[in-house]
């Protein structure tokens, strides 16, 4: 009963935080807006279901994204929802359906395939494995699929690797285009690099296909965090991964800011894998961080625009949400 109580005492603290953060900037925020709206307004949160939210079957995990607050999820496939291709017609009705009849929103979903090994019949298998995702996420009303670039091999030049990842995104853009779905390529393992991932998005210049930023130690490479940033967010996407966003391994305070001043508009999506005790209680605590830390930044901007000669302007990159 003592657990139960801390829980709901914290999810209510965490709603009237929330409340309080979204109008803390006052006056002065609401002068501004109604010239133009504030950096990084649209920016939401959401989950990931790789660890927290694995073994929650659909209706415990939108029940738990409510009641903690997190309003958006990627569900990754072989988890216990279930939402897999192998879903007939009434299925994919039904998990469009439970969705639409709760705030929590589907974000996506998290797809396990790349394109990077030597021999083309596996990539053309993962290729078509991905369609059958994109038609999946199109059915049960998300907005996107996100894929993986991965690993290099021995006596495979990386340039070659490169462009056949590449090549593979824009066929699948193509065909997500007639779906409505984006795709979304996650920065990972060996491609984890930034100018690498740059490199590949480069042959994939399909307009829909994605970067899906992912908080990898990569990142603060040399010369940094924000060089890095800067050589991929105009090709970000409606999704990017965090872990905890207190982490003393990881910049999240930085990340934020130039999340904000850019403008981003999509969704910032815990991928935890931490155990706390409760899950939803966790869960809840980092929605308000990350509303904490979004106010915190604009509330900044605002100072800064009233210094002489300076004012509030839309960021220079919108992210790709749709």
């Amino acid at each position: 009963m003592k657990n139960n109580l801390h829980r709901r005492e914290l999810l209510a603290a965490a709603a009237g935080v929330l409340a309080v953060a979204s109008s803390s900037l006052g006056q002065s925020r609401r002068r501004m807006r109604k010239h133009y709206p504030m950096p990084g307004e649209s920016m939401r949160y959401g989950l990931v279901t790789y660890q927290w939210g694995n073994d929650w079957d659909l209706p415990t995990l939108i029940e738990n994204c409510q009641r903690s607050l997190c309003l958006g999820v990627e569900l990754r496939t072989t988890h216990a929802h279930g939402v897999e291709a192998t879903l007939n017609r009434d299925q994919r009705r039904d998990v469009s359906k439970r969705f639409a009849d709760s705030p929590v929103v589907l974000v996506g979903l998290g797809s396990n395939e790349r394109f990077d090994n030597p021999d083309p019949a596996v990539v053309s298998k993962a290729i078509e494995r991905s369609k059958e995702f994109v038609v999946l996420s199109h059915d049960v009303g998300g907005s996107g699929v996100k894929v993986k670039p991965d690993r290099f091999y021995d006596n495979v030049p990386r340039e070659k690797t490169i462009e056949q990842i590449g090549l593979a995104l824009n066929e699948l853009g193509s065909f997500a285009a007639g779906w409505g779905q984006q795709i979304r390529l996650e920065v990972h393992g060996q491609c984890a690099q930034l100018p690498t991932i740059k490199a590949i998005m480069d042959v994939a210049d399909n307009p829909n296909v994605s970067v899906c930023w992912n908080s990898n130690a990569q990142d603060l490479e040399d010369p940094g965090l924000e060089h890095n940033f800067n050589l991929v967010r105009d090709r970000f996407g409606a999704t990017l991964h965090v872990r905890e966003l207190e982490s003393d391994n990881y910049p999240y305070q930085q990340l934020m800011n130039l999340l904000v001043r850019s403008d981003y508009s999509g969704w910032v999506m815990l991928e935890a894998s931490s155990k706390p005790a409760d899950r939803v209680a966790a869960l809840a605590g980092q929605v308000l961080r990350f509303y904490e830390i979004r106010a915190g930044i604009q509330k900044q901007i605002v100072k800064e625009s009233r210094r002489p000669g300076k004012q509030i302007k839309p960021g220079r990159v919108q992210g790709n949400v749709i």
